[in-house]
């Protein structure tokens, strides 16, 4: 992860900051390891979705800046100001209620404006008011103007026009602003895939979401280091003749004398069941197809040809083991999905261990001068 910050901070120079998203428990790669690795390679701030994921960050210890991505509704508005994020405004609602947290808690809050210039899901619209709504937002009490913001909704995308649409629209709003004598101390719209592919659009920052974790953000990626590799063992093997039924459902036959591996990872742990009888793991340097349904807790795989299997060998059910590999995008392409569905996937009872300065640790023990 460190090292696909100093690729992106490389490539967009000294002047355009990155700040690293670690929402969604850092896509299933663990908030507080990756917040804290993602800082020393160089970004100088956080993205969450909720306010509650920047109150573990805080309350780990992590102090640089955090902006809550997502809505803001019930006390997630006292948190952000008793705990000094960052917040989104998407909508004047939103202001007043963050407005009035920062009054209640004393502490001011420091706020990005969104605008909608083309997602179509939250923020001002770009066409409309913005200018007299902006300027209503900044008049409460409360609120500190920290940045002006928008999301490019097919900057993944071969075709660059709709996205280089979207910024013009997002320029048009930054001078009509400046005209009335607004403007804010960051402008930011890139997220991983504009990042890379439009560095004018870097802005003051960049948002870097999917790119941190080594997934490529679309066409024309970067080279990246995937960080994520899943591992487990195998539990049981059989030696069957054909016509062996395996799993729920009896889905599979076996075609021939096969040698049958269980493996104790199932779709509590993530291993969606939509790989059934059609993923594949990496078993000694071979892929090994997904027989049968993928259960709960377990999935059983066939063993390559001429590869002799004993229980507890190692098993790469997400990564790679010599010329072999099953990647995030292979199970996107097997799942009809996207690789950041499969990554946000591998479930909290999957235990996360850090190689951090040359060693292994566990989650619960990545000390913050290491991270």
């Amino acid at each position: 992860m460190a090292a696909n910050v100093r690729t992106y901070r490389e490539r967009l120079g000294p002047r355009t900051a990155v700040w690293a998203v670690v929402k969604a428990d850092a896509y299933g790669h663990g908030a507080v390891p990756v917040a804290r690795a993602a800082l020393r390679a160089g970004a100088e701030g956080l993205a969450v979705a909720l306010a509650e994921e920047g109150v573990a960050l805080r309350e780990a210890g992590v102090e640089a800046p955090i902006l809550v991505l997502g809505a803001s509704w019930g006390r997630q508005p006292e948190w952000i100001a008793r705990y000094g994020l960052e917040a989104a405004v998407t909508d004047l609602g939103t202001a007043e209620r963050l407005a009035a947290a920062g009054a209640a808690t004393g502490r001011a809050v420091r706020i990005h404006i969104k605008v909608d210039t083309g997602m179509g899901r939250v923020g001002f619209l770009w066409d409309g008011p913005v200018v007299e709504q902006v300027g209503r937002v900044l008049r409460l009490p409360g609120l500190v103007p920290a940045g002006l913001m928008t999301h490019l909704a097919q900057a993944d995308e071969a075709d660059p026009a709709p996205t280089r649409r979207q910024w013009e629209r997002f320029l048009d709003v930054v001078e009509a602003l400046r005209r009335a004598g607004i403007e804010f101390p960051r402008v930011h719209a890139a997220n991983s895939a504009a990042g890379w592919r439009f560095p004018g659009m870097g802005a003051d920052l960049v948002r870097l979401g999917i790119a941190l974790y080594g997934l490529s953000p679309g066409v024309d990626g970067p080279p990246l280091r995937p960080a994520m590799t899943v591992r487990s063992a195998v539990v049981q093997v059989k030696r069957v003749g054909p016509g062996f039924a395996v799993g729920y459902g009896a889905t599979y036959r076996t075609p021939g004398p096969t040698t049958l591996a269980t493996i104790p990872m199932g779709y509590a742990d993530g291993l969606r069941r939509g790989l059934s009888n059609r993923g594949a793991v990496v078993l000694h340097g071979r892929r090994a197809p997904i027989v049968g349904r993928v259960s709960m807790d377990q999935i059983v795989v066939a063993a390559p040809a001429g590869v002799d299997v004993a229980p507890g060998d190692p098993v790469v059910i997400l990564g790679s083991e010599g010329e072999a590999a099953v990647t995030a995008e292979d199970w996107a392409r097997w799942l009809d999905t996207i690789p950041y569905e499969v990554v946000t996937g591998i479930s909290a009872r999957v235990p996360r261990v850090y190689r951090v300065a040359g060693r292994l640790v566990e989650a619960g023990e990545v000390p913050a001068a290491l991270g």
